[in-house]
């Protein structure tokens, strides 16, 4: 097996642009620790796609890794898809997304495959909608979502418009390692091969998809009566800013506030430390205008515009960010209540949600007499069980803590553009009962009991780190604690083991103690982080997971 060091040479040696082997060059002789992380494996496409900082190296988003990941795509797609084929791409506003967007495209294109590309940056939901609109074999989301600036990332959708599950995934994941050299992909047009058509995707899909957004609406009378509703949106410098404020005002919105410095799509994201609306510091800036506007309201999207933050007013007139759990509490409550009022509930519906989000949401759908599906963490496990229950019974909607959420059933992925315009749709209605959101989220708590959730994470980045998270797993398995916040563990439920839980394969560990309290540990699939999910119930709720926190991290 070659070294990092060996590798990096190859790169010197190979037939790779000036600029990449400049910056080889300099690594080598300026900052060896660098080099050894850029070099030291292929950046891994997992059976989600890639994710990774940008740069030069096998173990960095960049042209080439972008190209092997590509050509092992069209590899599978070529071996096990018969007759004409189809990719749709799109790409959100991050640095090198328009380029890996283009570099996929010509790489499909090569290889025979009839490509449909975005003219320009789309939110990862519509990407996701247009592959069943063109009824197309695949698709790629260049993005790396809510992570910092110097990530990209790469993720791939299969013909339902859900991302890749198994057994796809693991067998593409496979078509993927088997590319071990930028001079196995087709970056010019392969010999024998006929280049195939690069179509244009624009305004067209996007009329179609806001279309069947409005089909979704529940409470057209309350929007009308309530248009004015102030609402502050921020696309966070991100692609949300092409539909979100246009799909408010085809529901009825009329008072959509802006925050002018972060409308602009900038892969710098100057005005955030991180573009993610789950951090409070993304979400200043639209809090600040929000206050200076007197909004009820605050909606925040994240680059790729899967992911949705909102802040509400509490009953001191505060405005108060909300977690995804609190969000989705409310909301699934609305819109289940919504489906009773309508009669639209027959026995014959279900939700989703991931094994990490409130438990609230199960005890809102056995109310509502709806089941509720508990899935892995990923929204993919969501639209894998749309794909099993199709023509079996009805999808109403899913969510996951992490700021995603869907309804419907065209969109097969977390969309915020959806969860935002159902959000604001929400307010109105509450308003009608004489309540604000956050009146309503009390509501919830007082008929289904207090519940109470955090999650920590800690970052460890590079080989070392990469280590350290797997060896804290490790520790956890030999020796889970005795106790957890000072009651009796009950149950350990690991993820690893499929045959137990009747799900994948997943590197997750949950400890519940006798109060039904529980922590969930799981390290990032997307980033150098292990994370720690607290759960806790009852009036004690928010003192438990203080010390829930203060246990585990450290």
């Amino acid at each position: 097996m070659k070294t990092y060091k060996e590798i990096a040479q190859s790169w010197l040696d190979g037939n790779f642009d000036a600029e990449t082997k400049a910056e080889v060059k300099k690594l080598m002789e300026t900052d060896p620790v660098a080099l050894e992380d850029a070099f030291y494996r292929n950046l891994e496409f997992g059976t989600g796609g890639l994710r990774g900082t940008m740069g030069v190296g096998t173990n960095r988003m960049n042209k080439y890794t972008v190209g092997m990941a590509t050509q092992g795509l069209a590899n599978y797609i070529k071996a096990h898809v018969s007759g004409a084929a189809s990719v749709c791409i799109s790409h959100d506003s991050r640095n090198n997304s328009r380029l890996f967007a283009e570099i996929s495209a010509e790489v499909l294109s090569n290889n025979g495959i009839k490509v449909f590309l975005f003219e320009d940056l789309r939110p990862t939901p519509e990407l996701s909608y247009s592959i069943r609109l063109k009824k197309a074999t695949a698709g790629i989301m260049v993005t790396a979502s809510h992570n910092p600036k110097e990530y990209n990332g790469y993720k791939v959708f299969w013909s339902d418009g859900g991302q890749i599950t198994a057994p796809v995934d693991k067998d593409i994941v496979a078509e993927v390692g088997k590319i071990e050299d930028p001079a196995q992909v087709a970056f010019q047009p392969l010999s024998g091969v006929k280049k195939a058509p690069v179509e244009v995707m624009g305004v067209e899909v996007d009329e179609c998809y806001l279309r069947d957004q409005l089909s979704l609406m529940l409470s057209p009378e309350a929007v009308k009566k309530h248009a004015d509703l102030k609402i502050v949106y921020t696309p966070l410098h991100g692609c949300g800013v092409r539909l979100m404020p246009e799909a408010l005002k085809r529901i009825g919105f009329t008072n959509i506030i802006h925050v002018p410095e972060q409308e602009v799509p900038d892969g710098n994201f100057p005005t955030v430390a991180s573009p993610n609306p789950e951090e409070p510091a993304a979400m200043a800036m639209a809090l600040a205008k929000a206050d200076e506007t007197g909004a009820d309201l605050v909606l925040a999207t994240d680059p790729d515009a899967d992911r949705l933050g909102i802040a509400v007013r509490d009953d001191e007139g505060k405005m108060v960010q909300l977690t995804g759990n609190q969000t989705w509490s409310f909301l699934t409550y609305y819109i289940l209540k919504r489906w009773q009022e309508l009669g639209k509930l027959n026995g014959n519906q279900y939700c989703v949600k991931t094994i990490v989000t409130t438990e609230l949401i199960a005890a809102i759908c056995k109310s509502f007499g709806v089941k509720c599906y508990n899935v892995l963490t990923g929204f993919k496990y969501i639209a894998e069980v749309q794909k099993q229950q199709e023509g079996k019974s009805e999808f109403i909607c899913g969510g996951e803590e992490s700021y995603g959420f869907n309804l419907g059933s065209f969109v097969r992925d977390k969309c915020a553009q959806v969860a935002g315009c159902a959000v604001a749709e929400c307010a109105a209605w509450a308003a009608e009962q004489g309540m604000t959101l956050w009146q309503l989220l009390q509501k919830v708590y007082k008929e289904y009991g207090l519940s109470v959730e955090k999650m920590v994470y800690i970052v460890r980045k590079g080989k070392s780190g990469a280590e350290e998270i797997q060896q804290i797993m490790a520790d956890y398995r030999a020796t889970p604690p005795a106790t957890i916040a000072g009651k009796k563990l009950t149950k350990v439920i690991d993820y690893n083991k499929p045959e137990e839980t009747g799900l994948p394969k997943s590197n997750v560990l949950q400890f519940f103690n006798e109060d039904g309290d529980v922590v969930t540990v799981r390290p990032s699939g997307t980033e150098p982080k292990i994370k720690f999910y607290f759960g806790a119930t009852g009036s004690d709720a928010p003192g438990k997971i203080e010390t829930l926190k203060g246990q585990f991290v450290k």
